[in-house]
């Protein structure tokens, strides 16, 4: 795996609707920096922010994620584009290779189903969900109010 230097994500999926801008953002800069945000306006909630510093560890746990995935070599020429359900946007820069990826929200695998490109929209709902589950479950713990006992 390669260090830091060049390691950066961006993703971010939203829609504008009912409620407003509702969406879920993080990036981790090059400098380890993890920054999250969720804006959920449903009963006037007001936006989730948090930022933290990531070990090396961790970044190279995520780098082995998206080469695992194999995300880097999909083409996303033939995957739907924004629509009024919102849109998903991935941005990866990692070991001299970029990739930069703007598609219709995908909310479940079933939406996968009826695309030009399932297989490739597939690597993509499943890395997605491993991000979302990973960098959660990095922000509970690390801002968790009561310690575990």
């Amino acid at each position: 795996m390669g260090g830091t230097d060049d390691f950066q994500i961006y993703f971010y999926t939203g829609h504008k609707g009912r409620y407003g801008h509702e969406f879920f953002r993080f990036e981790i800069d090059k400098y380890g920096t993890l920054k999250y945000a969720n804006n959920s306006n449903y009963r006037r909630d007001s936006i989730i922010q948090k930022t933290l510093q990531l070990s090396p560890t961790l970044i190279n746990e995520i780098q082995r994620i998206i080469e695992d995935s194999e995300i880097m070599h999909e083409d996303s020429s033939k995957w739907p584009h924004q629509d009024e359900n919102g849109r998903l946007q991935l941005e990866i820069e990692m070991n001299g290779q970029s990739i930069n990826i703007e598609t219709a929200k995908i909310s479940s695998l079933a939406d996968t189903l009826s695309t030009e490109d399932p297989e490739g929209l597939r690597v993509l709902y499943y890395l997605i969900q491993d991000f979302k589950c990973l960098i959660l479950s990095i922000i509970s713990l690390h801002f968790k109010i009561k310690p575990i006992a």
